[in-house]
């Protein structure tokens, strides 16, 4: 069941028709959705709006340039705070994320509102495997950065955020605008003590025929990666006796204390 505190936030660049159908099966699933259009050049702004001027369960924010994933990410969710939501489920727009599981999704975030609520990948078959054995060295970075701190797959942009915690994360950093966004998200939060929940999600890779569009460049774009995997270990670093002690009481929780006779 909808939730008005949770809503679902689509960024959304250059995409090209599939975007409708993405939102259309959102809309289906949940209300409210946010799509935020970054800068794109594509027609699709007209689109999206002229679909949210007959459905007044989508709204449509176009931004004038585009500014990354994350930032768009990030100019929604600051409508969202001051709106008075409390969670935002992000999904690509692309068609690789599953409509089907959103309800899931925001009813772990409900059983567990502290949390982040991350999507496992289930690869299909069609999945390119450079970039699926490529991100087992992020996700090994990320589990070293947080000292296993359950982050089942840190570039996997399926998932349910808190919103204040993310925003006042964000806020503070001036990266986490572009491809960088979901895997420092998730490493950031964990450092602030929000715990991770992880449920496995399918995801599909879209053909060109099909209406797929990636806008990843694996010299660009892994570059941007090699950077945030740096600064990341070295903010690690300082926090180190924090993280080793929220792992200690992980593992050996606290006593309770005895009753009184």
């Amino acid at each position: 069941m909808p939730d008005p505190s949770r809503l679902v936030l689509i960024p959304s660049y250059n995409t090209g028709p599939r975007v409708l159908q993405t939102v259309r099966e959102a809309r289906a699933a949940w209300d409210p959705v946010w799509v935020v259009v970054d800068g794109s050049t594509d027609g699709t702004d007209a689109l999206l709006l002229a679909e949210a001027a007959a459905d007044s369960g989508l709204e449509v924010m176009v931004l004038p340039r585009n500014g990354g994933k994350g930032g768009a990410v990030l100019h929604g969710l600051r409508e969202a705070a001051r709106r008075g939501f409390t969670h935002a489920l992000t999904m690509d727009a692309d068609g690789q994320h599953p409509a089907s599981r959103i309800a899931a999704m925001m009813e772990a975030s409900r059983t567990a509102p502290e949390a982040m609520i991350l999507g496992r990948p289930v690869f299909g078959p069609e999945a390119p495997q450079l970039r699926v054995q490529g991100r087992r060295i992020s996700n090994g970075l990320a589990s070293l950065q947080t000292l296993g701190g359950g982050i089942g797959d840190c570039l996997f942009g399926f998932r349910v955020y808190p919103v204040g915690p993310l925003v006042a994360v964000m806020e503070r950093h001036r990266w986490m605008r572009r491809f960088d966004f979901d895997p420092e998200a998730a490493v950031r939060l964990a450092w602030r003590g929000v715990p991770a929940v992880n449920l496995p999600v399918p995801v599909r890779y879209l053909s060109a025929e099909e209406g797929g569009v990636s806008h990843f460049h694996y010299a660009r774009d892994n570059l941007l990666l090699t950077w945030m995997h740096t600064r990341l270990v070295l903010g690690m670093l300082p926090r180190l006796p924090a993280l080793l002690w929220r792992r200690r009481r992980a593992v050996h929780p606290p006593l309770a204390a005895a009753p009184r006779r």
